[in-house]
């Protein structure tokens, strides 16, 4: 049966309630555990971006880009590599790379040599930029990025950040909620592939939702 967001909400308290208090904020994580459900078949494997309502932190985002593109993307909140750069990336600062963005974008007209160079790099991370068209504003794709979260299905257990302990328990609830259901619609038999989702702080113990 498909949750409400209240019923999240009093997970979230709780699990704030038990943490003991540490020196950094702490995220507040959801996980959730499949069922039923054969991750060996293509088919059956999640790489979802959902889009939160409350986003819980600033992603760290890089474009690959020049001229007029890269000073709006900059102005924006983007640190940006420009084409010359590019050239010189090999796989070892491909990774490094890959490891420090949340997100990257690229000029359009860049993508084909990102792509043969970097793209064996990129894709088994799901790195791989997104291509801005000459036209586009990058001011626009950054603040959808900033709010988006990556759900993948690398085994039947997903861990999805969710909020942090700054934030007030119901805009949690509610990134959870959003989740929740972009993750049910996305199953073959949707709820019932659910087994149980929990939240917790990234040190604290987890309390379960459902």
């Amino acid at each position: 049966m498909p949750l409400e967001v209240e019923e999240i909400e009093e997970a979230v308290r709780k699990a704030l309630e038990v943490r003991k208090k540490r020196n950094f904020v702490e995220s507040v994580d959801m996980v959730i555990n499949l069922k039923d459900i054969d991750l060996r078949q293509p088919k059956n494997r999640l790489n979802l971006r959902v889009l939160l309502p409350n986003p819980p932190k600033e992603p760290k985002i890089a474009a690959f880009a020049s001229g007029e593109l890269a000073l709006k993307a900059k102005s924006a909140g983007a640190d940006v590599i420009d084409a010359e750069e590019l050239k010189h990336i090999d796989k070892k600062k491909a990774r490094e790379i890959a490891s420090k963005y949340d997100f990257l974008i690229a000029s359009a007209e860049l993508m084909p040599l990102i792509g043969r160079t970097l793209g064996v790099i990129f894709g088994p991370r799901d790195k791989m930029p997104e291509p801005v068209p000459p036209s586009a504003d990058p001011a626009k794709i950054l603040e959808r990025l900033k709010r988006t979260v990556k759900v993948r299905s690398k085994s039947t257990t997903l861990w999805v950040k969710v909020g942090n302990e700054k934030m007030p328990p119901r805009e949690i609830a509610e990134n959870a909620y959003t989740v929740i259901r972009a993750v049910e619609r996305s199953l073959e038999r949707g709820w019932q592939n659910i087994a149980s989702i929990y939240v917790k702080t990234t040190m604290g113990p987890a309390v379960r939702v459902a």
